[in-house]
């Protein structure tokens, strides 16, 4: 008899199971205090309890300990000047979503050759994040894959589902277990609906299928996220502008959801263009000094330099400090961004 599964998997290789990395790389009470404390900040300001604003910049995707490292030294100072008017976390993210193909991140890829050595990926990433929470600074990330969460979720202080994935009901269903608030980007067309239609969900309790602490597919149960809020990073046309921005609180309140807004100032806001940046996070941040309360939250993608370079599979030609997927700012760019804004707020 013919085979009638599995005919187009090459392989199946066992996954190092979530308990046991979290055995090998533990988190300290230190480090548990970061992420905890990073959480209840975001919460507090969602709900309007810290009138600070939340500024979550990092590189569009980490292929670099050692730069990543040094951005987050550097954000870390950045953070302790700033922190009476503006909570800034690290953007850390390990996972890319491709229209088509190509290099999927440090989980998936950590050597950028094809290997494919997820188990070494995941302790690269679970090792980064512990190595900045323990500085004091907060981080965030996208969730992509959904059995992620059991291996890193537990250091991370604010998730985003993306543009790709707002729609999916698995990531919905992950998102209502998530224990740190989750932002909901809206489709890349532009239209609120499925992010708005994911934080009803979210917010539900959920059954579906999953993985438990020792890596066995398990039934899982939620209780339901009450953080869920969206996060505008424009489609077809921006949407940080005031009349977009209404728009998005006018359907938030129709589902009685949170009043709050995070403006994405990168990706369709920007045009894709790294320097735009600047000009969207200086407009929403006049929208908020304006009065619009709404706007709690702006993201940046940023590294140590600007714009970014094509990855060839051979590490060692790659520029120190560049991203290798989307565009960023420069870390001097970033950080007249956030003096520019503290200054402003300050006033």
């Amino acid at each position: 008899m013919k085979q009638t599964y599995d005919v187009n998997v090459k392989n199946f290789k066992p996954l190092i199971s979530p308990d046991a990395i979290k055995e090998e790389l533990p988190i300290s009470d230190e480090v548990a205090k970061t992420v905890l404390n990073g959480r209840h900040d975001v919460e507090n300001i969602l709900q309007k309890k810290d009138d600070r604003l939340l500024v979550i910049a990092g590189p569009c995707s980490i292929h670099d300990i050692d730069a990543a490292l040094e951005y987050a030294q550097r954000m870390n100072r950045l953070r302790e000047e700033v922190k009476e008017k503006i909570n800034l976390m690290m953007r850390v993210y390990f996972e890319k979503p491709r229209t088509t193909v190509g290099w999927k991140g440090l989980i998936n890829d950590p050597f950028l050759d094809a290997s494919y050595d997820m188990d070494e990926g995941l302790k690269k990433a679970r090792s980064l994040l512990i190595e900045i929470n323990q500085m004091g600074l907060p981080t965030t990330t996208e969730i992509l894959d959904p059995i992620t969460p059991q291996y890193i979720a537990g250091l991370l202080s604010w998730v985003a589902i993306g543009a790709r994935t707002t729609e999916s009901q698995t990531h919905r269903e992950m998102a209502s277990g998530l224990s740190m608030p989750v932002g909901f980007k809206n489709s890349t067309d532009g239209s609120l609906d499925a992010a708005i239609n994911a934080m009803v969900a979210a917010r539900s309790p959920q059954h579906f299928l999953g993985v438990d602490p020792q890596g066995y597919t398990a039934i899982v149960s939620t209780t339901g996220n009450p953080f869920g809020h969206i996060v505008l990073r424009g489609g077809s046309h921006p949407n940080y502008d005031p009349i977009s921005v209404g728009k998005a609180r006018e359907k938030l309140r129709s589902k009685k959801l949170l009043d709050a807004v995070m403006i994405d100032c990168s990706h369709d806001n920007s045009g894709q263009q790294f320097k735009e940046q600047s000009f969207v996070f200086k407009s929403a941040l006049d929208q908020r000094i304006g009065g619009n309360t709404s706007i709690i939250g702006l993201m940046l993608e940023s590294n140590l330099f600007e714009g970014n370079q094509k990855c060839n599979g051979d590490v060692k030609t790659l520029t120190y400090g560049i991203s290798i997927t989307d565009e960023c700012i420069s870390w001097e760019t970033t950080e007249q961004l956030i003096h520019c804004a503290y200054d402003r707020l300050s006033q």
